[in-house]
């Protein structure tokens, strides 16, 4: 069977009313080609200009590897000059990513350039951009958004090949306990069905993000997503307006992810591994009663 993916809905502009009625209240993800023509971004934001506004900080680089158990979420694997980065990205290949850089602390004038869609929706968070760079073929690992916000994700300069899936599937996505990524030990774009067999049959959406177009990605949907190209992308994020949503993220910025650190820093190996068998437990009980795991 495998994986079943459809691919996401796309269209060039939405009006209000249908964006939320159909995408924003019924948690639907959505392409939208022409959100950022009114946005100087679009032409603006070369590798050229951001090294120029950006120049020579130093910036954090994070690759393929598994993450190393003693060592803090999101540490980096390496660093490098942003300048020399970009470069990097533009000549070859490169599993080195930058993750949640906010240019904004070095080069403030580009908070000119980008416009969040609020004539789609509100709760954005203006000053609180995140951009990511990628090599081709660098891959960000399937995971979830920690605070659980609604994401309008736009790409610049290339291609990136995204596949998303509901909450509802997180244990048959050997989701980590106490965390929000998935075990690190399987290849969701060709997946080992025998070594991991709750992830046969499960089901989700797939698209490639071309230049300048957003995808709406909905609040706690897991994704995963690879570069095609040397390219960069800017994440806007709004809140859901639940208030169990947002005493949800309260909880896994808070209690979760300190319970996660002490452990991982007392218990090292041991508790991952714990933490591997029990996903893995889990996937397969899910696998075993036929249905996707329940949103909690």
């Amino acid at each position: 069977m495998g994986i079943i993916l459809t691919q996401i809905d796309k269209v060039d502009t939405i009006t209000k009313e249908d964006f939320i009625n159909n995408y924003l209240i019924p948690r639907k993800p959505l392409v939208i080609r022409k959100a950022t023509q009114t946005w100087p971004a679009l032409q603006k934001w070369t590798f050229d200009y951001l090294r120029e506004v950006v120049g020579d900080r130093t910036v954090p680089l994070y690759d393929s590897s598994k993450a190393d158990p003693s060592a803090p979420i999101n540490a980096s694997a390496a660093e490098m000059k942003f300048a020399d980065y970009i470069d990097l990205i533009q000549k070859q290949p490169t599993d080195l990513r930058i993750f949640l850089f906010d240019p904004i602390k070095f080069a403030p004038k580009l908070l000119d350039d980008y416009r969040s869609p609020s004539d789609l929706m509100g709760g954005f968070l203006d000053k609180y951009p995140n951009m990511f760079f990628g090599g081709a073929g660098s891959i960000t690992f399937l995971h979830y958004d920690i605070d659980l916000a609604h994401i309008f994700h736009t790409h610049f300069h290339g291609r990136k090949h995204i596949m998303l899936f509901e909450q509802k599937w997180s244990e048959r996505l050997y989701c980590m306990p106490f965390a929000t990524y998935a075990l690190e030990d399987y290849d969701i774009s060709n997946p080992d069905f025998k070594k991991f067999p709750a992830l046969d049959g499960i089901e989700g959406q797939e698209t490639i993000l071309e230049h300048g177009e957003t995808l709406f990605m909905p609040t706690g949907f897991w994704h995963w997503m690879k570069y095609l190209d040397g390219s960069f992308s800017i994440s806007l994020r709004a809140w859901d307006r639940s208030w169990a949503i947002k005493a949800h993220s309260l909880y896994n910025l808070t209690v979760q992810r300190k319970f996660d650190d002490f452990m991982k820093g007392r218990f090292k190996k041991r508790y991952m591994d714990w933490k591997e068998e029990l996903a893995v437990k889990r996937a397969n009980k899910a696998l075993a009663e036929g249905k996707p795991a329940k949103f909690s």
